[in-house]
């Protein structure tokens, strides 16, 4: 643990604190939140999830979009890893593939930013039991 040297150092844990607890008590309604998965099997671990997991975290947080980013396993796209799958609230979940810290920071700017599409979306093969 670092040591507190002045107020600031003080304020600094507190805000880093309070952001910890703001993340927590959203997780509980993500539904509302911009979601995104990273695929961490082995094979994207291999590819770079890590540092592109790394990069979503800080850059969506230095950025101030709220966002929830979590790991998931295969995703069943060996071929295009380092897959993510974004939700943003109110439209479907788009998975990209061959994601690099660079697509990264095309899809938060221009997809969960500015809605707009970018190249990458792996396209929706399968149909839900439902339909």
């Amino acid at each position: 643990m670092t040591k507190i040297k002045s107020l600031a150092d003080l304020r600094k844990i507190k805000e880093d604190l309070q952001e910890k607890i703001r993340l927590r008590e959203n997780a509980d309604q993500p539904e509302k939140l911009v979601q995104i998965k990273v695929g961490m099997a082995t094979s994207g671990i291999a590819s770079g999830a890590k540092e592109v997991m790394n990069f979503l975290i800080e850059e969506l947080e230095k950025r101030n979009v709220e966002a929830v980013v979590t790991q998931t396993g295969d995703m069943g796209y060996c071929y295009a890893e380092p897959t993510i799958e974004v939700i943003v609230p109110g439209k479907e979940p788009v998975v990209f593939g061959n994601v690099t810290t660079k697509k990264a920071d095309e899809i938060i700017e221009k997809y969960i930013k500015n809605g707009e599409l970018v190249d990458g979306i792996i396209p929706r093969n399968y149909e839900t039991i439902d339909n």
